[in-house]
Formats: C-alpha cells, structure tokens, sequence
C-alpha cells in the first residue's frame, strides 16, 4: 500500500511537472536559469576567495615566523658571544646567565621552527587548493559566457517560434474572416453583371428585329423626308441656292 501511495506521488509530481513546463514563460526561464547560474558562480567565487584568502593568510604569517625565527637566531648568536666575552673576564655567573638566556632562546626557536615546517606544509595544500579553486572560477566563468550566449540565441529562437504562431494566426484569421455562403464574392457579382449585360444586349438585338421596331423605323424616313422638302420650299420662297449635295 506505502509503495502504491508513493508512487502514485511520484506520478502527480510528474504530471504537473510536465503541466507547469508546458504552460510557463519560455523566457521567464530562461531568465530563471540564468540567475541560477548567476547565483551559483557566486557562491563558487566567494568559496574561491575563502580558499584563496586562506593561502594569502598563511603567507602572512610564515612570513612573520621568518621574521621571528631570524630574530631569535640573532639572540642566540648574541647571547653566546657575550657568554664568552664574560668567561674570557672570568666572570663565570655572567657567562652562565648568557648561557642560559642562549639555551632558552634555542627553545624557542626549535619551536618556532617546527610550528613555522607546520605552516609552510599547510600553505603548500592552501596553495594547490587555491589554484584548484582559481581554475573552477575561470571554467565557471566560461560555462557562464557561453550560458549567456546561449540565452542571446534561446531569446532570438523564441521570438522567431512567435513571429511564425502570429503569422498562422493571422492567416487562421484571414480564412476565418472569408466571405459566407450568403454573401457573394467579387467574382460572382462580376458574372451577375455580365449576365445582365447579355441579357440587355439580347432584348436591344430582339426589339430592333420586331415589327413595331420597323414600324417607327419607316415612321421616322418619311418624317425625314417632309423635312427635306420643306427645307427645300422654304430656300426657294427666300431666293436661296439650292443646298448642293457633298
């Protein structure tokens, strides 16, 4: 029963996985992923620098150590001089004094020495450490630059993938916005128009072939020729030269 509820949670965890992936911002990821890289290099720098800064501080005080040990080496030295500037005078409780001071001094530095072999062994690891550290930060910075290229050449995919669904959404619109059955198109009404144009041209050709066409047609020569006659009487009463024919 535990098996079946787990993987039953595994299953709606996928599904909406896959639910939220195809309806999210492909720019707001990408957006997203990049800030992530962002933030990861980050941390990884301010990692490097604690490793870094570790070295840098073991140097500092190897360097002191140096400095302490030289110090005490010339005590020693010193000491032992005057140790046996003082025997040469006989002064045997001085020279033992300046014994004593030289043997202390000799501890010390036996010390110093074997804390300053401990810090030079822990800077050696520091040191490989932080050039490890070193080379992580300039091959995170690369990942980061090609990242942020990718993302230049991600945007520019995207917006090409949109230009095009506007562009089939327009055409979708286009046919969706096309004349209906009821409406007629230019070309239909074109041939409306050139039917009725044959049609007139028709009744026109049959109304000239009729009788009552031929009927006005002689009405209309004899009301011609009265007027060609009275044109002619009337030129004769005024003492006008006949009209010669061209």
């Amino acid at each position: 029963m535990f098996r079946l509820i787990l993987r039953t949670w595994h299953y709606s965890l996928a599904l909406l996985s896959n639910l939220f992936d195809e309806r999210a911002d492909p720019r707001v990821q990408i957006e997203q992923a990049i800030e992530e890289a962002k933030r990861q290099h980050t941390l990884l720098a301010e990692q490097a620098a604690a490793v870094i800064g570790n070295q840098r501080e073991l140097q500092l005080k190897i360097a002191r150590g140096n400095a302490d040990t030289l110090r005490m080496d010339r005590s020693i030295a010193q000491s032992l001089r005057l140790a046996d500037a003082s025997r040469s005078k006989g002064d045997r409780e001085a020279a033992g004094r300046y014994e004593r001071t030289a043997q202390l001094l000799a501890t010390q530095l036996a010390a110093a020495q074997s804390s300053l072999a401990d810090l030079c062994e822990l800077h050696d690891r520091a040191a490989a450490g932080a050039n490890a550290a070193r080379r992580a930060i300039e091959q995170n910075a690369f990942t980061l630059q090609r990242q942020m290229a990718e993302r230049s050449k991600l945007l520019t995919e995207l917006e090409a993938a949109r230009m095009q669904e506007r562009m089939a959404e327009a055409l979708s619109r286009i046919g969706a916005l096309a004349p209906a059955g009821s409406v007629p198109t230019l070309p239909q009404i074109q041939e409306k128009i050139d039917r009725r144009i044959g049609r007139g041209a028709g009744r026109l050709e049959i109304a000239r072939d009729g009788v009552e066409s031929q009927l006005v047609e002689i009405e209309r020569s004899v009301i011609d020729a009265r007027g060609e006659q009275l044109l002619d009487e009337i030129r004769r009463r005024e003492g006008l030269a006949p009209m010669k024919e061209v």
